[in-house]
Parts: C-alpha cells; sequence; structure tokens
C-alpha cells in the first residue's frame, strides 16, 4: 500500500515527467524554427520517451488502487542561443530529474514501500542511460560547435533516431 505522502511524491513526479516532456517539446520546436529538422526529431523523439515515463507512473498510481492528481504543468523555457545550449540544458535537466528518482528511492524506504522502491529501479536505470546519451551528445555538439558543416552532419544522423517505446512493467 502506498502512504500518502509517497502518492503525493509520485504525483508530483509524473508532473515532472510531464514537464519534461514540454520541456523537450520546446526544444523541439526552437529547432523546427531554424530548419534544425535532425535536432527537432532528437528532441521530439526525447518528448515521447519521457511522455512513457509519466505514463509508467500515471499507471503505477493506477495499478496500486489509487487516484492520479494531474497538477499545472510549468511553462518551460523557449527560446535557446543554440543547440549547444539546449544540449547544456538536457544534461542539467536529466542530472535534476536523476535527483528526483533518488528521492523517491529514498522515500519508498523510509516508507518500507518494497512495491514503489521496486518500480523506481527502471527509472534509476533509465536515467543512467539519459545521463550517458545527454552527455555524449553534449560532448559531440561541443566538438563541432565551430564547424558548420559537422552540425549539418551531426543533424542529419540525430534525424534517424526514432522512438522505442518501454516494455510494460510487470507487476
Amino acid at each position: 500500500m502506498i502512504s500518502g505522502k509517497m502518492l503525493e511524491a509520485l504525483n508530483e513526479q509524473l508532473n515532472k515527467e510531464m514537464y519534461s516532456a514540454y520541456l523537450y517539446m520546446a526544444m523541439s520546436a526552437a529547432c523546427t524554427s531554424r530548419e534544425l529538422k535532425g535536432f527537432a526529431n532528437w528532441f521530439m523523439v526525447q518528448y515521447q520517451e519521457e511522455m512513457a515515463h509519466a505514463m509508467k507512473f500515471y499507471d503505477y498510481i493506477h495499478r496500486q488502487g489509487n487516484r492520479v492528481n494531474l497538477m499545472a504543468i510549468d511553462q518551460p523555457q523557449i527560446d535557446f542561443e543554440s543547440p549547444l545550449a539546449m544540449f547544456e540544458k538536457t544534461l542539467a535537466h536529466e542530472q535534476f530529474v536523476t535527483g528526483l528518482i533518488h528521492g523517491l528511492v529514498d522515500l519508498s524506504s523510509e516508507e518500507n514501500d518494497k512495491t514503489t522502491k521496486d518500480f523506481l529501479q527502471w527509472f534509476v536505470k533509465e536515467q543512467i542511460e539519459e545521463e550517458e546519451t545527454a552527455g555524449g551528445l553534449l560532448e559531440r555538439v561541443k566538438s563541432v560547435d565551430d564547424s558548420g558543416e559537422a552540425l549539418l552532419k551531426l543533424n542529419t544522423e540525430l534525424a534517424d533516431r526514432v522512438f522505442h517505446p518501454p516494455k510494460p512493467t510487470v507487476d
């Protein structure tokens, strides 16, 4: 059984995941307006991933017999100086989310909620991948920042990214 405190924290995380999706959609829109369609695609796939993460929280809350509390989503930043600035923001944001997930794991331990702690392990592993991907792309963008040709090559490469829905969580 999920405690009231844990339920509130899970609902807040659902909101943060929705915000993450919204942030990446804003980045996709910014790239689209600059004709960087590959970068736009990469951020739109990231949006889809974050929505899938939000839905994992949504489904988990309901499967545990509780009610989802949808809250207002903060407006994300919409203007970015460059792709470099976007990937710096992406890595910082993913590090922030990692901290939130770790906080939920700590709370599940405090609340002696083994089921939620087990559920959260998927997110702990996912955040390792999210930070690694964002960090790697940040380094690549840094290395091509002064070369228009290299940036366009990376733009073309990022156009190939496709969304792969995560496997359903099994109870």
